[in-house]
């Protein structure tokens, strides 16, 4: 999957690279100070995607005495610097459109601007929409950054094109600038995005979204003999996972018997996320007498509280470290 994963982005940066160069003809033809803006975000496209290409590469090496869990965190360093990278483009934008307000417009040829742009915009819809779809059902957060970033292009882009049709038939040069500034202020946006992306993952946030489906699988599958979940923690290493938890047994189970309730945990959730690899490190927890009145066990031997009502796991109760109830 990750030799299909580098295939994608290679494409991806090939692509780039010949959409910049027209880009920057673009800015050449009119002098306009928004294509430059497009043309420095573009440059970033291809910067970005040869970062994400070694990225991917790292990603893909197996484990080793010095990397336990993997290689996969380097994709979020690739998404930190993809987000650097596009945060300087719009400060430069936004440095460009100062001094093109204080002097004098040098527009022309704004019709072959407007051809060219529309050309780039089209291809790089069609290639962000498929990055975006790959990179979901692969679980590439790189890959998936990437083809967001070049949507947020597209969209930047249109806007592009039509503040360029307004100046070629009002005649009203001013909407250059002003134009480059919305772009680099959209552009500030996205890259921020990104960076705050990057140390979410670097510095191991907890993805709520993971937590909720996780916490969605083990309740449409559980066993009574699964007492309680708790003190649950979800690590992402590239597009893999590695979860701590707590699962409350019943005391008297042998440790055979429990090594299976465990294996049967990990298995499940695997199951049910095909394109990554989730790692379990789970605590098995004895059950004391406070469990009696949620343990759903009719058969139990040693029960000395009866069963008052099962309690749903959530977040409330699977994310704290302590017993249900």
């Amino acid at each position: 999957m990750l030799r299909k994963e580098f295939r994608i982005i290679l494409l991806s940066l090939l692509v780039s690279f010949l959409l910049t160069a027209a880009k920057f003809t673009a800015y050449f033809l009119t002098h306009s100070v928004a294509i430059l803006s497009d043309a420095l975000e573009s440059i970033i496209n291809v910067v970005a995607g040869a970062f994400a290409s070694y990225s991917i590469f790292l990603a893909g090496k197996p484990r080793d005495e010095n990397h336990p869990y993997g290689h996969g965190k380097v994709e979020f360093f690739s998404i930190g610097f993809e987000g650097a990278m596009i945060f300087i483009a719009g400060c430069l934008i936004w440095v460009k459109a100062a001094q093109y307000f204080w002097g004098e417009s040098q527009l022309r040829e704004v019709t072959q601007g407007i051809w060219l742009i529309s050309a780039t915009t089209l291809v790089n819809l069609f290639l962000g929409l498929y990055l975006v779809r790959v990179g979901r059902r692969l679980s590439s957060i790189t890959i998936s950054g990437n083809g967001q970033h070049i949507m947020t292009d597209v969209y930047s882009s249109l806007g592009l094109i039509v503040a360029l049709a307004a100046i070629h038939f009002t005649g009203w040069t001013w909407l250059d600038p002003a134009v480059s500034v919305i772009m680099g202020g959209l552009i500030l946006r996205k890259g921020y995005q990104l960076l705050r992306r990057s140390v979410s993952g670097l510095m191991d946030e907890t993805d709520m979204q993971v937590v909720d489906r996780v916490i969605q699988i083990l309740r449409a599958h559980r066993r009574d003999t699964w007492i309680d979940v708790h003190n649950m923690r979800v690590q992402q290493y590239g597009n893999n996972y590695h979860i701590d938890c707590h699962v409350t047994l019943p005391y008297y189970l042998e440790l055979s018997q429990a090594h299976d309730e465990l294996k049967a945990i990990e298995m499940l959730v695997n199951r049910e996320f095909p394109n990554s690899e989730v790692e379990f490190f789970i605590h098995p927890d004895p059950c004391i007498p406070a469990c009696c009145h949620y343990c759903q066990l009719a058969q139990c031997p040693v029960r000395s509280e009866a069963f008052t009502g099962k309690i749903t796991w959530k977040r409330e109760n699977v994310l704290p470290n302590r017993k249900h109830g």
